[in-house]
């Protein structure tokens, strides 16, 4: 280290670092070095400023976060950080409970339940106030409780709306009671808890106060309600508190984050001061450029000029695929080649929206023997319930796989527990009979040490697997794939098992996935034991080790805080990025380009955008209409544009000098275009076409998957025509289609 903590620093970074007394808001875009201003800033308030360690606190929202934190700092000040406090807020607020827990109901010693043990105790309330749990889900009140919490809305004042919001009420309050009488908190307790504390305790306040003069926060922007609550109380009154921070990288709204935070920091601050980093240390311009053209279309945020030493860099590349495999081929056969210059497997990233997009990746992956890693997930074939399905069909292949009659002997709950499983493992082994022989004895009739009603459980089971392997000998294995997951209401048990609406959303678009991938095996004629070996390889492949010379595959989420060489962005069409639901939600279309924005800056040198003409999702190939954010994009700042994509972007462009925006009175409306509603070349043209349409706007249509729909447009597409589809079915939605493989039936005129 050199003589001074601002040696190599930029002047943004110095004043950071250097700041004074009071409230200090650092606008930190990505890549700017935020994490060196923090670790700075903390060595410089000790060894400068002369502020004992113990009087400063730290907070991160990961461990390892924290860990590499304390790393940094030990090495700026060789190791003195005499008793600095760096953690997580759960954590943090953990060891302050067990500290003061002479003020609150629980003892020091208490528990912190994980959600298995929440569920336990939610079902035990239920069960006492005789609450179905099939009209109301376990997981959905516990989801609502969570949510009450975060809000700092305890028990005592919680008041629900309507009889739902009766019986969550009454569960919220005697769930409570049981982890109390455990001893015992949920990870929203930790800071609910704490809150409460520092409010009616107002001497404990002020001993923390007083004891931490000084409060730094990392990913400030993350921050949920109650954690913003803790930042206001710890803070006052010196109001030394230094939060790092940038709207435009909040992605977990999902986990209740809140990046209002933000703007409300300034508000309750309002002589704060504010520093923005602006200076990218990761990037090429063209990169920066092409994020900041897609994130300045949000609004309620602070402009950012990003800029680098690192030059313009290469154009970013556009590619449309014909399909979702032909999208993977353009991947592994683009990433070849860049390693033909000198780069490695670890400096490509290849980034979607969904888990369920993994799986056309994966496949083209293995078949070309190109080696690949999943950060922040498990492989499409590893993830739980798809795992469960192979299990199904292992069992139905061969009865005597005890290890995936394990697996799914209670999945989904079938009234065969633990103890009736190992009874029937017990008499089947005194019996000397394999599992599927045990199966068929008790079917048979044969007396068993197992009682007469368990007997019966694992006959009625037997008798389901009997009949799904006459299904599987006429090779449709679409018809049996979807007889198991009709009889044993598997998609109503994805539900039950979720933590929130959008987990469970995801794992049925990873069921429906691979349901998909069956069919289409099923199309090339592979029979079911074959298929059941190719799961087995990839099962091979997926397990890599960590570190491994390999190609990252991620979603969007998970790769805040991860930057990589080469990033390759897929899957870029209307319903992917920007995803289904938020197209009528603005609050969501502002975050999903954010995610845009998170997966472009994560690129060093090279970005490669994708997005296919047609891609197979949940069974259905449909036309795909490339991204919105793609449009946004300059022209001047991408090669391999296609007619498509220029027809979009000059499509938007005239659609944004003419909309009538939400919110904007008559007033504010632009001056009237010449420019024809639509960018057609030849009028008389489109006409003629449009005679040949077979469907019209308004039509009543019906679909034999997704059921009735209302026809909102309908255009000729090369050869075929493209039917846009709302259905009745919300969580269908809205569908365009190809009318060719879609044949709909009109069911008026």
């Amino acid at each position: 280290m050199g003589s001074s903590l601002t040696d190599g620093l930029n002047p943004q970074q110095q004043q950071a670092v250097t700041a004074g007394e009071g409230p200090i808001l650092v606008l930190a875009g990505p890549g700017s070095g935020k994490t060196r201003v923090l670790t700075h800033r903390i060595a410089y308030l000790i060894r400068e400023r002369k502020v004992h360690p113990s009087a400063i606190v730290a907070v991160t929202f990961t461990n390892k976060a924290a860990g590499e934190m304390r790393s940094r700092v030990d090495g700026l000040l060789d190791g003195t950080l005499k008793g600095l406090t760096i953690g997580t807020f759960h954590a943090i607020c953990a060891r302050l409970l067990r500290r003061e827990a002479e003020f609150t109901p629980q003892r020091a010693d208490f528990l912190i339940y994980d959600t298995d043990d929440q569920l336990s105790l939610i079902g035990q309330a239920m069960n006492e106030m005789n609450v179905d749990s099939k009209k109301f889900r376990p997981r959905q009140i516990l989801n609502a409780i969570s949510s009450a919490k975060n809000e700092l809305i305890g028990p005592d004042t919680y008041s629900g709306q309507g009889y739902p919001g009766e019986v969550i009420e009454r569960v919220y309050s005697r769930y409570q009671e049981l982890l109390i009488a455990s001893n015992a908190r949920d990870f929203d307790d930790l800071l609910m808890d704490t809150a409460i504390l520092f409010r009616d305790q107002p001497d404990v306040l002020t001993k923390y106060q007083r004891f931490y003069e000084y409060l730094l926060v990392d990913e400030f922007q993350d921050t949920n309600a109650a954690q913003y609550v803790l930042v206001r109380q710890l803070a006052a009154p010196q109001n030394n508190v230094f939060v790092v921070g940038d709207e435009d990288q909040a992605i977990y709204a999902f986990r209740g984050a809140d990046y209002r935070n933000v703007a409300q920091f300034r508000t309750d601050f309002p002589a704060a001061t504010v520093i923005l980093l602006e200076q990218n240390y990761r990037s090429t311009q063209s990169v920066l450029d092409a994020a900041r053209a897609v994130i300045d279309k949000n609004t309620h945020r602070t402009p950012k000029a990003l800029f680098t030493d690192r030059g313009l860099g290469e154009p970013l590349s556009v590619y449309e695929a014909y399909s979702d495999s032909e999208e993977a081929e353009y991947v592994i056969k683009t990433l070849e080649e860049l390693r033909r210059e000198g780069l490695s497997y670890r400096d490509f990233a290849v980034m979607y929206r969904t888990n369920a997009q993994s799986r056309s990746l994966e496949d083209a992956f293995i078949r070309e023997g190109v080696p690949y890693k999943l950060v922040g997930g498990v492989g499409f074939y590893k993830r739980r319930e798809v795992r469960d399905l192979i299990a199904y069909l292992r069992l139905v292949n061969s009865g005597d796989d005890t290890v995936s009659f394990n697996r799914i002997i209670n999945v989904p709950k079938r009234g065969i527990g633990k103890k009736s499983l190992e009874d029937f493992h017990a008499w089947a082994a005194k019996s000397r009979y394999r599992t599927g022989q045990a199966l068929e004895a008790l079917a048979d009739g044969e007396v068993s040490a197992l009682g007469a009603s368990v007997a019966r459980k694992f006959v009625e089971f037997y008798t389901l697997l009997t009949e799904w392997r006459a299904l599987a000998g006429t090779g449709d294995l679409s018809a049996l794939m979807d007889d198991i997951i009709g009889r044993t209401n598997f998609t109503g048990y994805l539900h039950d098992s979720s933590d929130t609406t959008d987990e469970a959303l995801e794992r049925d678009e990873n069921v429906r996935e691979f349901r998909a991938v069956l069919a289409r095996k099923q199309e090339q004629g592979i029979a079911l034991i074959q298929f059941l070996e190719e799961m087995a390889l990839v099962a091979d492949v997926d397990s890599l080790e960590v570190g491994a010379e390999a190609v990252t595959l991620l979603t969007l989420h998970a790769a805040k805080g991860l930057e990589y060489p080469v990033v390759f962005l897929t899957g870029l069409e209307e319903g992917l990025l920007p995803h289904q639901r938020s197209l009528d939600e603005p609050e969501q279309m502002a975050e999903e380009r954010r995610l845009m924005y998170v997966g472009l800056t994560r690129a060093m040198r090279r970005v490669y955008l994708t997005y296919a003409f047609r891609r197979l999702m949940y069974g259905d190939s449909t036309p795909g209409v490339p991204s919105r954010f793609l449009a946004d994009i300059p022209a001047k700042l991408t090669v391999g544009t296609t007619p498509r994509l220029l027809d979009q972007r000059d499509r938007r462009s005239f659609h944004e000098e003419v909309r009538w925006e939400r919110g904007r009175s008559a007033n504010e409306l632009p001056a009237a275009s010449s420019r024809p509603l639509l960018p057609l070349t030849n009028p008389n043209k489109a006409a003629a076409s449009s005679s040949k349409l077979r469907y019209k706007s308004g039509q009543r249509v019906r679909h034999s998957k997704f059921g009735e729909g209302i026809v909102i447009t309908s255009q000729v597409m090369g050869s075929d025509e493209e039917v846009t589809v709302s259905f009745s079915d919300k969580q269908v939605g809205i569908k365009r289609l190809a009318a060719s493989f879609a044949n709909l039936t009109v069911l008026d005129g």
